[in-house]
């Protein structure tokens, strides 16, 4: 994780949870994070497993120029990358596992801004599958913040965090170099040109 936001919100979200897969919406005090709580969000997922903002900092709605809250959270991506953001949110509730993920957020007006998401589990009054514990940042805040929102996201890179002691995956950022020289990054929206 590069930002300071992303780590912030995952190094309170890993002490939390302790030795369990994820912590409890109720344990969240918003008061220990009000550092970063203008970046982070916490998403519902609904019966049908589609994700909807519950709550958004107020950076965050800048960035986009409106209030999240109840808006879909695949609609801040073009249509056509819907079905990979429904699997990014069903690996963070069903494998209990993490994701930070890289962006390229472009205005209307072509501007644009490198910015860094997390998404971690929470349960919600016990229940597994119910929230999103989430926190978008620039990499460093663009002039025009507030002034032309963001209308579109790319996802540039994509990483999975897996829950400490699960064996069927990578340990991020610890254990011994041979596990982390095992880290499966995605980067989309290239392609590879054979003959350079």
């Amino acid at each position: 994780m590069k930002h300071a936001s992303t780590r912030m919100i995952f190094s309170y979200w890993d002490a939390l949870r302790g030795e369990r897969a994820a912590p409890d919406r109720g344990e969240i005090e918003p008061g220990e994070i009000r550092h970063v709580l203008a970046d982070t969000f916490i998403l519902e997922i609904g019966a049908d497993r589609t994700a909807e903002f519950r709550l958004a900092g107020t950076r965050l709605c800048a960035l986009f120029g409106r209030e999240l809250k109840g808006a879909r959270f695949v609609d801040l991506w073009p249509e056509h990358a819907g079905p990979g953001i429904r699997r990014h949110v069903g690996t963070v509730i069903d494998e209990t596992a993490g994701l930070v993920i890289g962006l390229l957020g472009t205005t209307e007006s072509g501007d644009t801004v490198d910015l860094e998401m997390v998404l971690l589990p929470l349960r919600h009054r016990g229940k597994p599958h119910a929230r999103v514990l989430g926190a978008l940042s620039p990499a460093t805040i663009p002039a025009w913040l507030g002034f032309s929102p963001v209308t579109s996201l790319a996802t540039v890179s994509l990483r999975v965090i897996w829950p400490s002691g699960r064996s069927e995956g990578p340990s991020f950022g610890r254990g011994d170099p041979q596990d982390r020289r095992r880290r499966f990054v995605v980067h989309e929206g290239g392609r590879s040109v054979a003959g350079d």
